[in-house]
């Protein structure tokens, strides 16, 4: 189960994302980053996503490339030990601005 909410903070689409991203919730995580990737800037805030799978990963690079193409940008934050270990070891963590809290990556990206 997941559950996804949409926040605009300034310039900058803030998603927030509880649970688990797997194959049968990312679709839906992949749905609302389409509807917000024209915004320009998205923060992904996993402070409550407790577990990330491959195909979650897939869904966040697609929308890495889906808002770079479009000059926009895509970070994440609040990651728990276990998700940033899933970044780490993916690589995704040389790939995506990784901020600690959702304050921290604000007053970066806005």
């Amino acid at each position: 189960m997941i559950h996804i909410d949409r926040i605009v903070e300034g310039a900058v689409v803030v998603t927030a994302v509880k649970g688990r991203l797997d194959s049968s919730s990312s679709p839906k995580l992949e749905e609302f980053l389409i509807d917000a990737a024209p915004s320009g800037t998205v923060l992904l805030d996993f402070a409550e996503l407790t577990y990330i799978s491959s195909a979650g990963l897939r869904v966040v690079l697609k929308a890495t490339k889906l808002l770079r193409g479009a000059g926009g940008t895509l970070a994440v934050c609040g990651l728990i030990p276990q998700v940033h270990e899933v970044f780490d070891v993916s690589g995704f963590s040389s790939l995506i601005p990784i901020h600690p809290s959702r304050e921290a990556a604000l007053a970066t990206l806005g």
